[in-house]
């Protein structure tokens, strides 16, 4: 029997700007809100085959990411059931992609995927801006994306409620989290965060 009755994902990389959006959706739901024992809320982040073991364990799934669908920058898409796979497959952008597709397939093959899944997902508008945050078109869809997850939870009967105490960071994590993260990002006279032309060309 299944001891997780929700595992509330967001996949993504923090360090490559909105390809964080899924973590930081977590983040957020993390912060405003408080859970039942038997709902799991995890940042994935691009650990792949790792989720495995979460994700046979859950009846129910909510997964936060930033997918390329190829529609306007910002453009939100949910997915549910089925559709989700094929979703997170219309262009894979980085490995984390990939290796969730397969957590999913290998969930799938042993008999344990999840009774109930959706995919909120987002278009990026950038991805190549390394330690660059998430873009404000893709930022501002964060509050969007939990009330979808949130109005998902009502349907399915699982209790939720507002955090009352703020959730503490651990001493080394607070430096990731995204007020502070932006506020200590080097200028780009300071740090080359594009690539290096001379590198990229072969010249130099």
């Amino acid at each position: 029997m299944k001891k997780t009755e929700l595992l509330i994902l967001g996949i993504g990389n923090i360090l490559w700007a909105d390809e964080g959006f899924g973590v930081r959706c977590v983040e957020a739901v993390n912060a405003a809100y408080q859970f039942e024992p038997n709902v799991t809320v995890l940042d994935g982040g691009t650990q792949g085959l790792y989720l495995l073991p979460f994700l046979e364990d859950a009846r129910r799934l909510i997964v936060f990411d930033a997918v390329d669908y190829g529609k306007p920058p910002g453009e939100m898409v949910i997915a549910q059931d089925n559709e989700v796979p094929r979703f997170m497959g219309a262009k894979k952008m980085s490995l984390h992609q990939t290796g969730f597709q397969e957590v999913i397939a290998c969930a799938a093959l042993a008999g344990r995927l999840p009774e109930s899944m959706m995919l909120i997902g987002v278009q990026p508008e950038q991805l190549e801006d390394f330690g660059g945050s998430l873009r404000d078109v893709v930022k501002e869809q964060i509050p969007h994306a939990l009330e979808v997850a949130l109005l998902q939870m009502r349907q399915w009967g699982i209790p939720y409620r507002a955090r009352q105490t703020p959730v503490m960071a651990d001493q080394h994590q607070h430096v990731l989290q995204m007020d502070e993260y932006e506020a200590g990002r080097p200028s780009e006279a300071q740090a080359c965060r594009f690539g290096d032309e001379r590198f990229i060309s072969g010249q130099g």
